[in-house]
């Protein structure tokens, strides 16, 4: 199991819970420490007007709540703000921001009673999923309206998914013993006041970005290896010179993954052999396309984005991000904004343009494969069949051009759009939870792209009869990956062989890269 609340969660704590399966525990002392906090809250508010606990939210703020009704309104609070449209946010994200919001809470700064961090772990090991919407967080009191929406189930409300099956939330925590959650003094402000559902899904863009990335520095090696490139450009000589830790990395993956390859040229034998200096034009091009010559130079700082990006969203991920913060530990209360999604928001930002450049390099090494007047070795749209009469990959590059145009388009940065909502209270806002879901949607186009490269790289190393010449590496790669995308000689519809190869690539990383921040 994964300890919550004993230990500082990390994205491959978060990938064993996810991709892995693993239940989660609660850290018994970290336990006590929230009961702690819950009790010294409940003393410590009487006589005292604190936010949220008998004022309303927000610019109602300054409106006193009486004594009887400040139960009453944390459920108005949690019903009130399950408000959000769109489509439904896929269970396994939703599993991200329960460990998310849950590993904060554990932090107990929030004042809620162990029963909520019970109940949270209760429903992630039962797989039980609320319903949460894409649409609503503005991400500057935190995602409120997807939070609410993790509230209205966790009393017992709304729609939960179990089991694949969208069902009534009551129907499912009778079926599987489940109390549901009564409000003892603020959970439900504690529930929404967060960055739990921008950070949950931002945690998972980071963790499909690796998977991302080592696809790409894959299809760059064996892309090089059909053209038999030359080896210096992801050399360590030429490459450390240039001290970016993110370049030496993927040139380092590269050589790794090209080595014994019988296709890849040395240079000395090529271009330095006094036999060929004497030749007015040279067979062998002296320099690649950029597109190939460069990729340690492109992927580097894509790396370097993703291992920053990490950072700061565990930080996040294992912060107190609601408020008030309540500080047992000093005997007091703090008011303040915790709950803005700049951290989030903003690396989300950063992080999707890396990807939509990951996808940009990918499609101009599709188009130097399609292109025969560019390669001069493939015949055109790696056709297979015959010219003029069979189409090879033609109509597949439509699909992988239009998909990286809209890349492009997302990448208009969420962080800078602020909107002032709320009447104003909330006057600058993160967007923290739409970088997060439009990150997603970069990332899902962008395995689509490199699907679509390896179909065609796999059809041109057979068209060459180059697979026996392979490094042990990519022909691993390549032996796999045939299996499930057999070469095709005469004009079939190939969507599900792109959506199969898709959802290769985003199940998991290509044997033999190990992606090391």
């Amino acid at each position: 199991m994964i300890n919550i609340g004993g230990q500082r969660l990390s994205a491959d704590h978060l990938f064993d819970i996810l991709f892995n399966g693993q239940p989660v525990a609660l850290d018994p002392a970290a336990v006590d420490k929230v009961s702690t906090n819950h009790l010294f809250l409940k003393n410590f508010a009487n006589e005292k007007l604190i936010y949220g606990i008998n004022t309303g939210f927000g610019p109602m703020a300054q409106y006193k709540v009486s004594e009887s009704n400040r139960t009453q309104l944390q459920y108005n609070l949690i019903r009130s703000h399950a408000s959000g449209g769109g489509k439904l946010i896929e269970p396994f994200l939703i599993r991200a921001v329960m460990v998310a919001r849950l590993n904060s809470l554990m932090q107990a700064y929030s004042g809620v009673h162990p029963d909520l961090v019970h109940l949270l772990r209760d429903m992630i090991n039962a797989e039980v999923y609320p319903c949460i919407y894409e649409h609503g967080g503005v991400g500057a009191s935190g995602d409120l309206v997807q939070l609410a929406h993790l509230g209205l189930a966790l009393i017992g409300e709304g729609y939960v998914t179990h089991k694949g099956d969208r069902k009534p939330t009551a129907e499912v925590f009778r079926q599987l013993g489940l109390t549901p959650l009564q409000v003892h003094i603020r959970e439900g402000l504690a529930i929404l006041n967060g960055t739990s559902a921008m950070t949950g899904i931002g945690m998972v863009n980071i963790l499909q970005a690796k998977r991302l990335l080592s696809w790409s520095v894959a299809l760059s090696a064996m892309t090089n290896e059909i053209v038999e490139a030359f080896d210096d450009h992801f050399s360590h000589e030429l490459n450390v010179v240039k001290p970016h830790r993110g370049q030496n990395r993927v040139a380092a993956m590269l050589r790794d993954l090209l080595a014994g390859s019988r296709m890849i040229h040395d240079r000395a034998d090529h271009l330095y052999n006094p036999d060929n200096i004497q030749r007015e034009v040279f067979e062998d091009k002296v320099q690649e396309y950029y597109s190939l010559r460069c990729v340690t130079q492109i992927l580097g700082p894509i790396y370097d984005t993703i291992v920053s990006a990490e950072g700061v969203v565990t930080d996040e991920l294992n912060s107190v991000n609601d408020n008030p913060v309540v500080d047992h530990r000093n005997n007091n209360i703090f008011h303040g904004g915790n709950f803005h999604g700049d951290y989030v928001s903003l690396e989300m930002d950063k992080l999707k343009v890396a990807i939509t450049r990951l996808s940009m390099l990918s499609e101009r090494q599709l188009n130097y494969l399609l292109n025969d007047k560019l390669n001069q070795i493939l015949p055109p749209f790696v056709n297979l069949g015959v010219l003029g009469f069979n189409f090879g990959m033609q109509g597949m590059q439509f699909t992988a051009t239009s998909t990286v145009a809209e890349n492009q388009t997302l990448s208009f940065p969420m962080y800078v759009h602020s909107i002032p909502n709320n009447n104003d209270n909330q006057d600058i806002v993160s967007m923290g939870c739409n970088a997060a879901l439009m990150t997603k949607r970069v990332i899902d186009n962008s395995f689509e792209v490199l699907a679509i490269q390896m179909m065609t790289v796999l059809q041109a190393i057979d068209y060459l009869d180059a697979a026996s010449r392979l490094s042990a590496k990519t022909k691993a790669i390549y032996t796999e990956l045939r299996h499930l995308f057999p070469k095709f000689i005469e004009d079939q519809p190939k969507y599900e062989d792109l959506r199969r190869m898709a959802d290769r690539f985003a199940a998991e990383s290509p044997a033999g890269i190990t992606f090391n921040a």
